[in-house]
């Protein structure tokens, strides 16, 4: 395995970096600063990043066929004009809980954006349970529901065969898979694959590969794990030079290369002097497989 090299990329660090989406058209990486408020797209060509920066929490950013990004920006589904720089509202959600806020969002192969809530956090992980719900904004512009009493949502994916959706609700340590109808966007039979250990930590952002393996981001834990979700085994991990990863995506030409993004919040200044890049974005190279392209929203 000394074949897997870890890199930074940019030279901007994060406060708290999340939703790695590649971009083919543009060859370049998506992500978000959550509570640095901020989409940012680094150049695999330039090496520069650019930002949008808006006026709320943003904390998943998707492509759109017809054209520019979708994110999630505090309770709101949103529209991003990338070169007008221009937010526009296309759904609101939690209306009756103004402590709320969106986490983490994916697409799903019919063009569907997946995302859930949760209570805006005191500190890292720590904040008022069960407040969040996951939600699909659909093509037409309407969102569905599915269920509430979420904690954190995070990660989410979906198998190659579309019949399986992933997801981690990350205060319950455990991913879980649901039976998914690709047709309607339904979910259901809901069980635990696998339980992170203890210094695992906290399960965060996750994707899939071309094998069917999941790749999870472990906060707090430094590292990330690949998973087989049938036999709940965990295959390998990689670790980082930083406690707080928090989501992974494959991109690149061939969609080889693994990008992690990082958090710095909560650290302290020792915390900060030992793990300097605290907040990076890293690339890995030399895994050995391959990712799947992102699904662009319909609508």
């Amino acid at each position: 395995m000394s074949s897997i090299k870890i890199e930074c990329v940019g030279s901007e660090g994060n406060r708290l970096g999340e939703s790695p989406v590649w971009d083919e058209k543009e060859s370049a990486l998506l992500y978000v600063d959550i509570t640095g408020r901020k989409v940012c797209r680094w150049s695999s060509i330039t090496n520069q990043v650019q930002t949008v920066s808006v006026d709320a929490p943003v904390s998943s950013v998707a492509l759109r066929k017809s054209g520019d990004y979708i994110i999630t920006l505090g309770t709101r589904f949103a529209a991003l004009k990338w070169k007008e720089q221009q937010v526009t509202t296309i759904a609101h959600v939690d209306k009756d809980k103004p402590n709320n806020r969106f986490n983490d969002g994916k697409v799903d192969p019919a063009g569907r954006y997946f995302a859930g809530t949760m209570a805006e956090e005191i500190r890292p992980a720590v904040l008022e349970r069960h407040q969040g719900s996951l939600y699909t904004l659909l093509s037409d512009l309407s969102v569905v529901k599915h269920f509430d009493q979420v904690d954190i949502s995070n990660g989410l994916d979906w198998s190659l065969d579309h019949k399986i959706f992933f997801y981690i609700d990350s205060l319950s340590y455990s991913v879980d898979a649901f039976d998914y109808d690709l047709q309607t966007g339904k979910i259901g039979n809901r069980r635990s694959i696998y339980k992170l250990e203890k210094e695992e930590s906290i399960p965060d952002g996750m994707c899939i590969d071309t094998e069917g393996k999941l790749w999870v981001a472990c906060y707090d834990g430094g590292r990330v794990i690949r998973l087989d979700p049938e036999t709940g085994k965990r295959l390998q991990t990689v670790k980082l030079p930083v406690d707080k990863t928090t989501s992974c995506c494959f991109g690149g030409r061939d969609y080889s290369e693994m990008y992690v993004t990082s958090a710095s919040d909560g650290m302290d200044k020792e915390g900060l002097s030992r793990q300097p890049q605290a907040g990076r974005v890293f690339k890995i190279t030399g895994l050995g497989v391959k990712g799947v392209a992102p699904y662009p929203f319909a609508g």
